[in-house]
């Protein structure tokens, strides 16, 4: 027996449905530039922290290990991106921004202000505070309980 659908009034299903999108937007804006969310969340926290760690940055984004040097490779690739092994760990790879990085990275807009900007045009910002605090608590608690 199969699950029902998910009611189209709640809030998973509208938190779920702006996520994507959101998502499908940020990818527009980035797109005539050649990078995707992803690329362009990496290359923000190296402009933001400097050169970091492979496996810090990966906890830092919540990107998976494999995802992520599929992403660095790519961005490597474009030569925005190098990496070293760390001075520290040598098993480590440090990453770091080129100059052709920061040279791009100046040029590209922020594509969550420009997205967050249309989406809650007009809405007033005690709702959205309401709606970010509702958000915050319902995930923390459903993190918290442990099902099965």
């Amino acid at each position: 027996m199969s699950e029902p659908p998910p009611e189209p009034t709640s809030i998973g299903t509208w938190a779920k449905r702006y996520y994507y999108a959101n998502r499908a937007a940020v990818e527009a804006v980035l797109r005539p530039h050649g990078l995707g969310s992803t690329q362009w969340a990496v290359l923000y926290e190296l402009t933001t922290s400097g050169p970091t760690s492979q496996r810090d940055l990966g906890r830092v984004l919540h990107i998976e290990r494999a995802s992520l040097s599929g992403v660095v490779a790519t961005l490597v690739r474009k030569g925005l991106v190098e990496q070293t092994p760390s001075e520290t760990d040598q098993r480590q790879r440090l990453v770091m921004l080129t100059d052709a990085g920061r040279s791009v990275w100046k040029k590209l807009p922020d594509p969550f202000a420009e997205v967050r900007t249309v989406a809650l045009e007009g809405v007033d910002a005690g709702e959205v505070a309401t709606a970010i605090r509702v958000l915050e608590r319902a995930t923390a608690q459903v993190e918290r309980h442990s099902f099965g």
